[in-house]
Parts: C-alpha cells; sequence; structure tokens
C-alpha cells in the first residue's frame, strides 16, 4: 500500500458537487492498494497513520500525534500513487490493484483507522472522479509505502 499523508487545518473531498467527507485539523489520506498488499499492510499502514507524531507541541515540535490534538482524518483512493513514469510521457498503472482486490484492503484500512482513533473516518468513494480541497498546514506531506517502510 501506498500513502501520501498530508496534515492539513481542513479537507474535504466531493463528488458531482456534493461533498462526500470533511474534515477540520487533521490528516488528509491519499491511498492506494497494490496486487501483493494483504491485512498485514493494512495493519502496519494504519498503525503508522494513527500514531504519526506531527503535529507541533507548545514549542513549535513536531511532537504531538493526531489523538494529542483532537484531530480527524480523511481517507481518499487514488490509485496514481502507483503511476509508473518509466517509458514514455503518459504514466502506466499497472502497479495499482484491480478492484476486487483493492476495495477489500481500502475499506479495512478505513475500519482500522476508525478503531485505532475511536472516531469516524469520512471517504471519498472508491473509483469515483472526486474534488479534493485541503490547507495543507505547514505544508507537511508524508509518503509512506508498506512494501518500503523507512
Amino acid at each position: 500500500m501506498r500513502a501520501v499523508i498530508q496534515r492539513v487545518s481542513e479537507a474535504s473531498v466531493s463528488i458531482s458537487g456534493q461533498v462526500k467527507g470533511q474534515i477540520g485539523k487533521g490528516l488528509l489520506v491519499l491511498v492506494c492498494v497494490a496486487p501483493n498488499d494483504t491485512p498485514e499492510d493494512v495493519d502496519w499502514l494504519a498503525g503508522k497513520v494513527a500514531r504519526m507524531r506531527i503535529f507541533s507541541d507548545e514549542k513549535g515540535l513536531m511532537n504531538l500525534a493526531l489523538s494529542d490534538v483532537d484531530g480527524q482524518i480523511l481517507v481518499v483512493s487514488q490509485f496514481t500513487l502507483f503511476a509508473s513514469t518509466k517509458k514514455g510521457n503518459r504514466p502506466g498503472y499497472t502497479g495499482a490493484a484491480l478492484p476486487a482486490v483493492a476495495i477489500p484492503l481500502y475499506e479495512a484500512f478505513v475500519r482500522k483507522l476508525e478503531e485505532l482513533t475511536g472516531k469516524p473516518v469520512p471517504t471519498g468513494e472508491f473509483g469515483a472522479d472526486m474534488q479534493v480541497s485541503l490547507t495543507n498546514d505547514g505544508p507537511v506531506t508524508i509518503w509512506m509505502d508498506t512494501h518500503n517502510k523507512e
């Protein structure tokens, strides 16, 4: 699984002009599932996201987690995170899992985040044409890959 995590002061996702999910202070997580991902990848990534200490403390240092700032998480599926730009100028997306594999793991990721945070996690709609709006706070943007755990 790959994710781009952005610390936001607000974020929303809309479909056909209607807001599907929105949050205030917290994390916008763009996520993509690979064909060989497993429930273990879901657990690892959800745990890292939920416990990530990227919010500023009283000294301005990034020492606080989402739970420390009463933050929220918005999750949006984004298959383009597995884009391959190796050949030509048109990216290929064969690195992303097909819906039959991706949807159950995406949904499990959202459920795991809800379990870990004790809060509902709004989402976009898997496979839909979505418009994402956000105010990146910092800016803070972090890329993670469950097959390249750095």
